[in-house]
């Protein structure tokens, strides 16, 4: 019966959880390691390696088994789309905050302070994480790319700092197809996940003024 398979996805949802957050920090960890230490051996850098593919398998059979508990599975696919691209992409995870930022804001019909705290702190944490992910992919990428000019993780960072904040100040900028696709990803999400912050700190501080302006 589809309640059935109803409550058996969300049941599975809760229970997966402390798993996947597992999984997403030695995904995190691992890719790190092996970005950042060029020169491990092989023995540690197969090792490393492994836990990356491993935590990966989670993620798509997680997402298989989510993907099999659900009674209509192309209204799963179609709904859960961001699901989808973060198994796929396992660095595009933090975005998945955004699913529960969504969730949270069905929550209550007017938002409270609360809840714009969760937001703001939410979106800032996605952000952080993402912008630390694409330093790393870029930095990977770019580090032995004729004629780039990001050579360490700190020009990365940077990069990912002036690309996330919409600055562009144009004195890193990756040259690989791999590292613009990435830049190009991280200006639209940047600039989401940023205003989500600001729009909510405004939001927050026009209601604490109306309250103290109807005191």
């Amino acid at each position: 019966m589809p309640v059935d398979r109803d409550v058996r996805l969300q049941e599975w949802e809760r229970r997966a959880q402390p798993y996947l957050f597992i999984a997403s920090l030695l995904f995190l960890t691992s890719y790190t390691i092996r970005v950042l230490n060029p020169d491990l051996s092989p023995a540690w850098y197969a090792l490393w390696e492994t836990v990356t593919i491993v935590s990966w398998a989670v993620f798509v059979a997680e997402y298989l088994a989510r993907l099999a508990f659900s009674h209509d599975r192309w209204h799963f696919v179609r709904t859960r789309w961001l699901d989808l691209i973060v198994t796929v992409l396992p660095l595009l995870r933090p975005l998945r905050m955004i699913d529960l930022h969504e969730r949270m804001q069905l929550r209550r019909a007017v938002p409270g302070l609360a809840l714009e705290a969760r937001v703001m702190t939410y979106s800032g944490l996605a952000a952080l994480l993402l912008g630390f992910a694409a330093s790393l992919a870029v930095y990977h990428d770019e580090r032995s790319a004729p004629h780039a000019n990001i050579h360490t993780f700190g020009d990365a960072v940077w990069w990912a700092c002036s690309t996330l904040t919409t600055t562009g100040y144009g004195d890193a900028t990756p040259v690989t197809a791999r590292g613009r696709v990435i830049a190009v990803g991280l200006m639209f999400v940047g600039v989401a996940l940023v205003g989500a912050v600001v729009g909510s700190f405004s939001s927050y501080l026009m209601r604490r003024f109306r309250q103290e302006g109807e005191r």
